[in-house]
C-alpha cells in the first residue's frame, strides 16, 4: 500500500497539464524575454498570457502582478518594500502574531532600521480582532498586513473588515495568501487590499513561482535591483517555465475551485469527527464547527494531543505511511511549540503535540478512513512508552482548545 498523503500545506504536486505547458520553454522555446528577436518575443508573449491568468484568479489587472521567485519572496517585498516607499505617511507598520515568518522576520529586521511594529494578538481560535487593530492604528501607520488564512490552524481572517479599517486610516493593507489561493476564492477588489501574495506550488504549479499583486498606482522600492524586469519592479531574467506554469495552475485552480472546496471540506469535516470520536485526549486546534466551520480552510484539521511529543507522532504515522506535519513546514525541525499555538494562548506542553492533516484533491475518503483508523492506535502506542503520560503536555485549564466532547 503506498503512503497517504495529508501535508498539501507544505507542498502540493505538480499538475501533469502544468508540466506540459512548461516543457517546452525549456528547451524549444528558451528565449529571453528582453530580446526583441521572435524566440524572446515568443517568451515574452507567454510570460504576459500567464501574468493574465494569474490576475484572473485573484481579480486583478495584469499589470498589478509582479512574478517572483515564491511567496516568501512576494511577502519580504511587500513589507519592506511598501514600508520603505511610504515613510512621509509614517514608520509605524502592524501585523498580526499568526504570520508566517517570511513576515514576522522581514518585521523585525524593520524594527532595526527604525521603524515601529505593533504585533497584534488574536483570540483562541486564531482570529485577529478588527476592534484591536482600530486601536492600535494611527496617522503614522503606513501598513498593516495581516494573513488570509493560517496554514497551521487554518484560521480565515476577517481581512476584508480589516482592510477597510486601514483604508479608512489611510493606510496600505497586505494580505499573505500564499495558504488560502487555491481553496478560497479570492477577489482584491472584495477584500479592499492594496497588496497581495501568491506562490504557485501551493495550487498546483510549480516550485520557484510566486507573485505579488500591487494595486495600479501603488509605490514600491524593489527588493532586488538590477534590470528593467518586471517593470523595473524586480530584476533578474524570468524564470520563464516557471511562470508559465504558475499561470496554468491558476487557470485549472479558477475553473475547479468550487469542487476542490466541495470536495475537501466534505473530508476535512469527516476526518475531524473521526479523529475526535476515536483519540482521547485529543483537542482541535482553530476555529470549531461551533464557532463557524466557515472560519476555518476546507482542508486542513489541526490538532493538539495531549502526553505526546509531536515529531514521535509523525514518526510513528510515516511507519504506517501517512504522511502529515507538525507545526508549519517552515518551523516543524525546529523542535519547539509552534509560535502560532503559543500565540493562540495554547500552553507550550500541549502545544508540543501538534499535529495537521492538510488534504488535497488526490486525497479520498478511504485514504480519510484509513487516517481515522491508524491515528489512535498510534496515539495508544506512543503513550504507552512514552516518558510524558505521566503528566507532561497535559492539557491546561487555560488551554484554549476545543474539547472533543
Amino acid at each position: 500500500m503506498g503512503a497517504r498523503y495529508f501535508d498539501y500545506m507544505a507542498t502540493n504536486p505538480l499538475r501533469p497539464e502544468v508540466l506540459e505547458a512548461m516543457l517546452p520553454f525549456f528547451k524549444e522555446r528558451y528565449g529571453n524575454p528582453l530580446s526583441l528577436y521572435e524566440l524572446g518575443q515568443n517568451a515574452r508573449a507567454a510570460i504576459e498570457e500567464a501574468r493574465w491568468k494569474v490576475a484572473q484568479l485573484i481579480g486583478a489587472r495584469p499589470q498589478e502582478i509582479i512574478f517572483t521567485s515564491s511567496g516568501a519572496e512576494a511577502n519580504n517585498f511587500a513589507l519592506k518594500g511598501l514600508a520603505n516607499a511610504h515613510t512621509k505617511k509614517g514608520k509605524h507598520i502592524i501585523v498580526s502574531k499568526m504570520e508566517h515568518h517570511s513576515i514576522l522576520n522581514p518585521a523585525r529586521a524593520l524594527e532595526k532600521e527604525g521603524f515601529a511594529v505593533t504585533y497584534l494578538s488574536v483570540d483562541k481560535h486564531g482570529l485577529v480582532d478588527p476592534s484591536a487593530l482600530e486601536k492600535a492604528i494611527t496617522p503614522e501607520t503606513s501598513l498593516v498586513s495581516v494573513i488570509h488564512a493560517s496554514p497551521e490552524v487554518g484560521t480565515i481572517e476577517p481581512v476584508k473588515e480589516l482592510a477597510a479599517i486601514a483604508k479608512k486610516n489611510g493606510s496600505l493593507f497586505h494580505t499573505d495568501c500564499v495558504a488560502s489561493a487555491g481553496y478560497l476564492p479570492l477577489d482584491v477588489e472584495d477584500l479592499g487590499v492594496d497588496a497581495l501574495s501568491l506562490s504557485a506550488h501551493e495550487f498546483y504549479g510549480p516550485k520557484g513561482a510566486g507573485a505579488l499583486y500591487l494595486r495600479g498606482g501603488t509605490r514600491i522600492i524593489p527588493l532586488i535591483y538590477g534590470g528593467i524586469q518586471e517593470s523595473g519592479r524586480r530584476a533578474g531574467t524570468e524564470n520563464i517555465p516557471a511562470i508559465v506554469g504558475m499561470g496554468k495552475a491558476a487557470e485549472l485552480t479558477k475553473a475547479e475551485l468550487p469542487e476542490r472546496a466541495r470536495k475537501l471540506t466534505e473530508m476535512r469535516d469527516r476526518l475531524i469527527k473521526g479523529v475526535l470520536e476515536k483519540t482521547e485526549n485529543v483537542y482541535l486546534t482553530g476555529p470549531s464547527p461551533e464557532s463557524g466551520a466557515e472560519r476555518r480552510l476546507p482542508g486542513l484539521a489541526s490538532f493538539c494531543v495531549e502526553f505526546i511529543e509531536g515529531e514521535a507522532m509523525l514518526l510513528m504515522l510515516i511507519a504506517k505511511g501517512i504522511y502529515a506535519a507538525s507545526g508549519s513546514a517552515c518551523s516543524s525541525k525546529a523542535l519547539k511549540a509552534s509560535p502560532v499555538l503559543l500565540t493562540m494562548g495554547i500552553s507550550a506542553q500541549l502545544a508540543q503535540g501538534s499535529i495537521v492533516f492538510s488534504l488535497g484533491m488526490e486525497n479520498t475518503m478511504e485514504d480519510v478512513e484509513y487516517a481515522i483508523g491508524e491515528f489512535p492506535a498510534a496515539v495508544k502506542r506512543l503513550r504507552e512508552i512514552s516518558p510524558y503520560a505521566g503528566g507532561w503536555g497535559k492539557v491546561k485549564e487555560t488551554d484554549p482548545c476545543i474539547p472533543k466532547n
